[in-house]
């Protein structure tokens, strides 16, 4: 939740919404019920809900199904009361901070819930926050949430097994990997014997038994949680909606499965030649290789192997959907997941995941899917998240050639910075972009998204350009340059043609009327005030309008034909056909 969110939710509440319809896993309303007891119990459920999940605020004194200033009801509750009994009655005993505001001279509450190390428990009950609702947590999930929050390692845990049992498929695959790495050091790991790669890895102890991490890795024994169960389903449909042409069922060792399930994944991928500037060509894949590795790699490193259940994967041609059981670590959101500090939730897995070159390092795994799937024109990853799954759905097709050859010219640094190419690729089809509507789509705050943007709209790079009206701003609206949208051509969604026709149109109007102004543009285009403005300020800028009145602001400015405007109300070609015009919309 960001500092002001409950801030900007009462702001359009007051313009017409509903509070229920602005609610968040961060954000909830309450209205005081008439037992002033029954109110205090319901806020402390409510609190121990958002402390069991990442915290929260509420809002106390609001009807959640009413629109504007009526849904104000007010509250008389005292925040000091209000923190000690949300203590008393949680277990073990929650702190919050209370205070009262004013809105609209109606008193309201405002109390916030930090995340908690605990789980807390309202009537022996605990909850915790899914979306906009609480549900209950079942034990698993309590021991699970508690594990996670005390950085228990789950996959360091020792098992019987000696190093006898290790599969030598998986230890060939192991060294296979370390062969091919571009890493010198463990290119050296696939010459060390068994015992010592394993140390290497980190997977046996100091009596040469397993962990979890080297059983789930190497044994030859199902690696899988519970006995007897499958590590991953895998199944592809020739449509996403139609019957499963193949299935497989996979067991363990990890290692051999990773594999094997990368392999089917990639049979069944289509790729593009592209042409790249420079002449060299590559084969782009519907669904990019190092995207899809990090989703299935990411599953089974990441999954909670306390929870029974395979990964399940559904893969059709342009779509993959995987599945893992559990949730998310503790602290990363659906809303944070690209910028959030990484926690893997099976450290010493992971690791040895990475060591062998299989995932990323931390941190970078999901920027990385982030990246693959933009940087060729495709949808960034989906997540959702459920209270005992995330999954996580790829939609890939034929790669954009103009956008993928684009990003190739780009500067080095900038072709692998998913900031870029995620605001690249909202701006194919979204005119203008300002560091206010950037927040979600970087996960970062307005100010680290308003230094994007500049960066973006400065040399070396100099994609972006702030449009004309709002250049003064403290948050401009950025639009790709002209140099930008020539380059990347039919990648661009809205295309200039929209300009050309409403400047047609306004040039006819000047030759019938012999001047125009905005009311005349605006109610001959159906346009509203903005887009009125911006196209009558880009005809001036351009030499085809010229104001002819001692106004030169607000709508008594009245224009008339401008230097570039032949007698015969035919504009002078430009220049260039994309860098002056601003867009219309």
């Amino acid at each position: 939740m960001t500092g002001h969110e409950y801030e900007e939710a009462l702001a359009r509440i007051l313009a017409g919404e509903t509070a229920a319809a602005l609610e968040s896993r961060t954000l909830d309303f309450k209205r005081q019920g008439r037992s002033r007891d029954d109110t205090l119990r319901d806020l402390a459920a409510a609190a121990a809900c958002f402390a069991n999940g990442i915290g929260g605020t509420l809002v106390v004194g609001v009807h959640d199904r009413i629109a504007g200033v009526d849904a104000l009801a007010g509250t008389d509750l005292d925040p000091i009361r209000v923190v000690q009994r949300i203590y008393e009655l949680t277990q073990p005993a929650l702190t919050v901070f209370s205070e009262a505001i004013e809105v609209s001279d109606t008193r309201l509450l405002l109390i916030t819930v930090p995340r908690s190390p605990d789980i807390h428990q309202v009537d022996q009950r605990a909850t915790h926050r899914v979306g906009t609702s609480c549900l209950p947590m079942t034990a698993t999930q309590i021991a699970s949430a508690l594990a996670d929050r005390r950085n228990d390692d789950w996959s360091a845990g020792d098992t019987d097994l000696a190093r006898a049992e290790v599969s030598p498929v998986a230890l060939d695959i192991a060294r296979t990997l370390l062969r091919r790495s571009s890493d010198p050091v463990r290119r050296r790991y696939a010459a060390e014997s068994d015992g010592d790669l394993l140390r290497i890895l980190g997977v046996v102890n100091e009596a040469g038994r397993l962990n979890r991490a080297g059983l789930l890795l190497f044994a030859e024994e199902d690696g899988g949680p519970g006995n007897g169960s499958h590590l991953v389903v895998y199944q592809f449909r020739k449509t996403p909606a139609g019957e499963p042409t193949v299935v497989h069922r996979i067991t363990g060792p990890l290692l051999p499965a990773l594999v094997r399930i990368l392999e089917l994944i990639d049979a069944r991928v289509d790729k593009t030649p592209v042409n790249l500037p420079g002449g060299q060509q590559v084969q782009l894949a519907d669904l990019p290789e190092a995207a899809v590795r990090e989703a299935v790699v990411n599953a089974l490193v990441h999954r909670d192997y306390r929870l029974a259940g395979p990964v399940q994967i559904e893969h059709a041609p342009t779509r993959l959907v995987v599945a893992s059981p559990g949730p998310l670590v503790f602290g990363v959101t659906v809303e944070n997941i690209l910028t959030t500090t990484s926690r893997p939730r099976n450290p010493l897995l992971a690791g040895a995941v990475r060591t062998l070159g299989l995932a990323e390092e931390a941190g970078v795994g999901v920027d990385r899917m982030y990246r693959e799937m933009v940087r060729v024109g495709h949808q960034p990853p989906r997540y959702l998240e459920e209270p005992d799954r995330v999954t996580v759905t790829l939609l890939g097709g034929a790669p954009n050639r103009h956008l993928a050859r684009y990003v190739a010219a780009l500067p080095e640094t900038e072709q692998d910075d998913a900031d870029t190419l995620l605001i690249l690729y909202h701006l194919l089809t979204h005119r203008v972009l300002s560091a206010v509507d950037a927040v979600p789509l970087l996960q970062k705050d307005v100010v680290e998204a308003q230094e994007v943007l500049l960066r973006l709209s400065t040399e070396p790079v100099a994609m972006l350009e702030s449009t004309r009206e709002t250049a003064r701003r403290r948050h401009p609206n950025y639009r790709l340059r002209g140099s930008a949208l020539s380059a990347l051509g039919p990648a661009v969604r809205y295309h200039r043609g929209h300009r050309d026709d409403a400047e047609r149109k306004v040039i006819e109007l000047l030759q019938a009327a012999g001047q125009v102004n905005a009311r005349m543009v605006r109610v001959a285009l159906d346009l509203d005030a903005q887009a009125t403005s911006r196209l009558l300020g880009g005809l001036v800028d351009e030499g085809v309008l010229a104001r002819i009145s001692e106004s030169r602001r607000g709508p008594s400015v009245t224009y008339g034909p401008g230097p570039k405007l032949s007698p015969r109300g035919r504009r002078q070609p430009r220049k260039s056909p994309t860098s002056e015009g601003d867009p219309l919309f």
